[in-house]
Order: C-alpha cells, then structure tokens, then sequence
C-alpha cells in the first residue's frame, strides 16, 4: 500500500514537471522536430518513468537529472535563437542532394542515403518521375523540399485569369462499410441519394464500398474492397537472390 502510495505521489510529480517542461521547451510539431529533439524527448521520458517507478533509490536523484536535461534542452533553444551558426551544428542546415535535376551523388553518400530514400521522399510530395525535379533539398527534420522544372510547375487559374469556386473538404459518407448517416443529414443528402449514386457505379451494396466522399462543389470518390486491378505494380527494392 506504502509503494502503491509513493508511486502516485512520484508519478504527479513526473507529470507536473514533464509537463512545465514541455511548455518551455516549445510546441514544435513531430514532424519538425530534429534528430536531436527526438533524442532529448525520449531521454527526458526516460528519467520521468524511472523517477516514477524506481523504488529502488531515491526521487530527488531522478528529478535533478530531469531537471538537468530539460534545462539544457531549453538553454540550446535559446542559444540557436540567437547564434545561427550554433543552430547550424546544434540542429543541423539544409543540404541540396539534387541540383539541376542531377543528382549529388557525394552528398548522399555523407548523409548516409540511398538513392531509393530521396525516390521515396519525392513520392511521399506526390512526384514520381525525376524528371521533374530541377533542385531537392533535405530538410533538417528530414524532410524533402522540391523546386520543380519551369515546364512542370502547375498553371494556376490565376495564371489564366479564371475564377473558381472553392470546393471544401470531403466528407466521408460510407468508411469501412457502414454508412455514416451523421455525414449525411450534415451533408443534406439521404440514403436514397446515395444508394442511386451507388448504383450507378454498379453497387448494390454500402457493404461494398470502402470508402465514399463527397465534397461540398458535388465531386464524388468511391473505392470498393474488389478493385478487380491487374499487374499490381511493384516497386520496391530489388530483394536479390532467392
């Protein structure tokens, strides 16, 4: 009972600082942060569950190291905000790995990455033919950023003076399914609508489908389980030698 009681009074106190401490150390995004930000978090958790459940020694051991490590998390913020070249070796620069479409093989090698990672990075940007790309730079979180070719850059409708109206978000009116009759009253259809949409694809079923969306400018997504797709492309990594 002894134990049981020191263990909710350790873990309060875990979580009262994790939590003051996160507040100064910023609000950055997982996606944003960097290698080192990712370390810190992970090794600030750490000493949080031992100082939580180590019966073994003492709290304050625990949470002096805390404390330390959170304290030095926030005196590198600082130090990057004001010193740019601190920032440059504490979370590290952009580096270009393809310039003018070429791309920088001695770089890749220094940052220790394949060809078939950045191929997959300009996928996850929704470009697939490199082709397309005139410079990529890698991010310090590890991201991709693309400057497409002049010839490849998208025509706006403001480019050709067009109005447009907006389309606003779909919503999903069949997930996995079931039919989402919330979606529909706030969409202003009913499921007589939408089972004559159904059949128009040849649906007798919402069983059927996977995934139904409609926005509000009228467009219409339907995916069923059974796509009936032939050759499935493949396209990941030669896998050698059986």
């Amino acid at each position: 009972m002894n134990e049981g009681l020191v263990v909710l009074v350790r873990a309060i106190i875990a979580f009262f600082s994790l939590l003051i401490f996160t507040r100064l150390l910023g609000k950055e995004q997982i996606s944003q942060l960097t290698f080192f930000d990712y370390v810190l978090g992970i090794t600030v958790g750490s000493i949080a569950a031992e100082l939580t459940v180590d019966l073994t020694s003492r709290a304050w051991p625990h949470f002096i190291g805390l404390l330390t490590w959170a304290t030095l998390g926030y005196l590198m913020e600082i130090v990057s905000l004001k010193w740019r070249y601190a920032a440059k070796y504490l979370e590290g620069e952009p580096t270009i790995v393809i310039m003018n479409g070429k791309f920088m093989e001695k770089v890749l090698k220094k940052m220790k990455f394949r060809a078939s990672d950045i191929l997959e990075l300009l996928r996850n940007e929704g470009i697939f033919d490199v082709n397309e790309v005139d410079f990529a730079i890698i991010e310090p979180n590890g991201k991709i950023s693309v400057l497409k070719k002049p010839e490849y850059l998208p025509l706006t409708p403001k480019d050709m003076n067009i109005k447009v109206s907006p389309s606003g978000i779909s919503t999903e009116l069949i997930y996995d399914g079931k039919i989402i009759e919330e979606n529909l009253i706030q969409m202003k259809k009913d499921r007589k609508w939408l089972m004559d949409q159904l059949k128009k694809q040849g649906i007798r079923d919402a069983s059927e489908v996977f995934l139904f969306l409609l926005n509000p400018a009228g467009s219409i997504y339907i995916d069923k389980y059974s796509d009936n797709m032939k050759n499935p492309i493949d396209i990941g990594d030669y896998k050698g030698p059986y």
